[in-house]
Order: structure tokens, then sequence, then C-alpha cells
């Protein structure tokens, strides 16, 4: 039987939100309500159906978390969305700030034959055009070991590699300072307290948000 797209959607909030959560604790359903903005009781609803269905577990004072059922469609539905993006990307020349919005419909409508289709006609990539990993046909995801830009020091130069959750206003702004995927960046100042970093990027400085250099992964060796 076919999961309904707000199941898809639970399920697929859920499987991110785990990445963030902390060590041993499930997902509260706080964050699912503010990530899907929609109401608590809605969302406590909804897990209770998700629960009854097999797709997660939930523990009072410790959260939801996916059964193996629920992590398989999850990571399905992960797959055609970022084989949807890179698509639309390579093929069809959408600015990366364009394609979360199209493949937040498309992925509920396509097949995953087409999604494999769009996959082998691409080459096979490995990564959206965020850097985010495409999970295999077989919902395999390759680990990535990357850290936060915000976690390196000053004098460090790195590399970009990924590109967590960001608003397409935010990815405009990426892309015109020259911030994007495997391009070199280096840290030439950090305010304290959480303050903005100066960061050079194509031999030109710019301010940074501490929020938002958190979401710039990047690899975890120096490069220089």
């Amino acid at each position: 039987m076919s999961a309904s797209k707000a199941i898809e959607d639970y399920l697929k909030c859920i499987y991110k939100l785990e990445d963030l959560s902390i060590k041993d604790k499930g997902v509260h359903t706080s964050a699912l309500a503010s990530r899907l903005g929609v109401a608590q009781a809605s969302v406590s609803n909804m897990i209770k159906k998700l629960s009854e269905q097999g797709y997660v577990k939930y523990e009072p004072y410790y959260g939801v978390s996916l059964t193996e059922t629920g992590r398989q469609l999850a990571l399905q539905m992960i797959r055609r969305h970022r084989v949807i993006e890179q698509y639309l990307v390579d093929r069809l020349s959408y600015s990366w700030d364009e394609v979360d919005a199209e493949a937040e419909v498309l992925e509920h409508a396509v097949s995953d034959k087409l999604v494999d289709a769009m996959w082998d006609a691409l080459g096979r990539p490995s990564h959206d055009p965020h850097g985010s990993p495409i999970p295999d046909q077989d919902g395999m995801i390759l680990p990535q070991n990357l850290l936060p830009l915000s976690e390196f020091s000053e004098g460090a130069q790195v590399q970009l590699s990924r590109i967590k959750n960001r608003s397409p206003d935010e990815l405009r702004y990426l892309s015109s300072i020259g911030l994007t995927m495997g391009v070199e960046v280096r840290i030439k100042s950090k305010a304290p307290f959480n303050g903005p970093l100066m960061i050079e990027v194509n031999h030109s400085l710019h301010a940074l948000d501490y929020r938002l250099a958190s979401a710039l992964m990047v690899e975890t060796g120096d490069i220089t």
C-alpha cells in the first residue's frame, strides 16, 4: 500500500531531524511542528498514525524514531528529491535556489522507475546540487566526513562540500559571492561570541553570518 504525501513528508522530516538530535534521543514533536509549520496537536495525531502503521516508534521523554520500514521509505523520498534536483540543474538549467520547491512537488508524483532512469541519464551522481549525498537504489548513503565552516580556526583554507537546508534567498546570496560547491574558502577572522566570520573567496573578502557559516559543510582536513 502506498503512503500518502503527508506520511512521506513526515518520515523525510524525521529522518533529517534525527541527524540533528542529541545522541540517544529521538526527535521531539515540537521540532517536527516547527520544521513542518503545523500545530503540535497535528503532529501528535500524525505520530500516532505513523506508529500504528509501523513507520515510527514514540516514547515519552525520548521522542520519535524511525523503524526500519520508516527509514526505508524516508530514504526513498530523499533519493527521489535529490535526483530530481540534480536533473533540474543538469538537464533543465535550473539554478540551485529554484530546485527544492520543484522537487518537493515532483517527488510525490514520479515513480522509482523514472527516478532510476533520470539517475542513469545523469551518470549516477553521488550528490545533489547542494552537496547532499543521494541514496543509491538500495537505500545506501555515502558517509560524509564534514564539519561546519564555523568550527574552523582563523587562517584555515577549506573546500565547500555541502550546504544544509538554506532558503532560496540565502542560496542566491552565496552564489553572488562565489560560494558554490568545490570552491576554496579561507577564514580571515572570526568575531567572538558567535559573531560573523570574515572569509576570502576568489580573492574577495566577505562577512558571513555565523548561523549561515554553520550550515556550510567543508572537508575536515586543510587543503593548504
